[in-house]
């Protein structure tokens, strides 16, 4: 198939990536051409080429640094972007667009695409997005949730045709039967409030136990007044590691703090944790219970440190096959792979079933010919 995926734009997909959206979209365009897909991917400028990447702006995220003015010039800028690139691909040979890039202008424009859309729907409602999809009328457009959770979240909204978990690559977090000789627990992902490290930290010195931090500082103003001031010999922040670094921090880890302060979507990170053989103690929020059974986690009550640092004493005594098996069940990024390519293919039928109805119908509609006067024979003359 010719597929093209439009990637969100305020940062790059590539490596190291700045959270689990970036990771997910390189994932799906990778596989998707190790498949033998043609596969264009609409991104950043600073995106990884080898995946097919067709740069369609700078990244935004960079370029809101600062001002209100710059955050404006931003907004504009990724508004340009992908209005040009819709109006492109009017004019394109594509089977298939996937959009992933969370923006309102390719849903409110997907009527105006001669190919089919899917939408993947990564977050719970805000209002621009909302406000596009509202305004989506396209008859060859499907939505997809990353979670129950999710779908739920929009159905005042949208209705969710189907539900497709992530996955992650289960040989990029491979599994480690045994944790590091010196104990240690890890959080890690993008540093910003809503991802609740300050009460990881606060979790993990109430067990007892060091907390290994890993992510990129997304919101330097929480870093230096929240986090920056908790740290100290137990408690460590390595920076933004490469995926096989954080593979081996993760995977050394005795068990995984998840402090999610909104309705994680999916949670890319609860996923890598089973996949490396990590126990799970996690605020019950969002997809995250979709994720977790009581092989592989312990679910505690959102936002309560005490709470959490008792699923964390709980976590540490469960089996870590277990967690892996549980990875390789729900996980796997070849079987999102395979739904989302029986998605297209649903989507691409549908489209050329229609075609063909169309044309079935235009051909019943056609008159019969009616022979000219020409043509009739003459009448017969009576000379009686």
């Amino acid at each position: 198939m010719r597929i093209g995926i439009i990637a969100h734009l305020k940062h790059p997909i590539a490596e190291p990536f700045a959270g689990g959206l970036e990771m997910h979209t390189h994932l799906l365009a990778r596989s998707l051409r190790d498949r033998g897909h043609a596969v264009t991917l609409f991104a950043s400028s600073r995106s990884e080429p080898g995946i097919g990447l067709e740069a369609i702006c700078a990244e935004t995220a960079i370029q809101a640094v600062g001002t209100t003015e710059a955050t404006d010039v931003a907004f504009f800028r990724e508004h340009h972007a992908y209005l040009s690139l819709m109006t492109d691909l009017r004019h394109r040979n594509f089977d298939i667009i996937h959009n992933n890039s969370l923006h309102y202008l390719p849903v409110a424009m997907a009527d105006s695409l001669p190919m089919p859309m899917v939408t993947t729907l990564h977050t719970p409602p805000f209002c621009w997005l909302e406000s596009g999809i509202r305004l989506c009328t396209a008859g060859n457009h499907d939505f997809v949730a990353v979670s129950r959770s999710v779908a739920g979240l929009w159905s005042h909204v949208t209705h969710s045709d189907t539900v497709i978990w992530n996955g992650i690559d289960l040989q990029k977090f491979a599994f480690h039967r045994e944790p590091d000789a010196d104990p240690y627990l890890v959080w890690y992902g993008r540093i910003v409030p809503e991802k609740g490290l300050h009460l990881a930290i606060e979790a993990a010195r109430q067990v007892g136990m060091p907390l290994r931090i890993a992510g990129p500082i997304l919101d330097q103003d929480y870093y230096q007044t929240r986090i920056a001031p908790a740290l100290g010999k137990d408690v460590v922040h390595v920076g933004h590691l490469a995926h096989d670094e954080l593979a081996r921090l993760v995977g050394g880890a005795r068990a995984f703090l998840c402090t999610p302060m909104w309705d994680e979507p999916y949670g890319l990170v609860v996923a890598e944790a089973l996949a490396c053989g990590v126990p799970v103690a996690a605020f019950a929020r969002g997809a995250i219970p979709e994720i977790l059974d009581v092989t592989c986690g312990v679910l505690a009550t959102p936002d309560d440190v005490a709470s959490l640092a008792q699923a964390t004493l709980r976590a540490l005594t469960l089996d870590r096959p277990a967690c892996r098996t549980r990875a390789e069940q729900t996980c796997d990024a070849e079987h999102m792979v395979d739904n989302y390519e029986a998605l297209y293919q649903r989507q691409t039928d549908k489209v050329a079933r229609s075609a063909r109805e169309e044309r079935a119908a235009a051909i019943r509609l056609v008159p019969a010919a009616v022979p000219s006067r020409a043509m009739l024979p003459a009448p017969s003359v009576s000379h009686g």
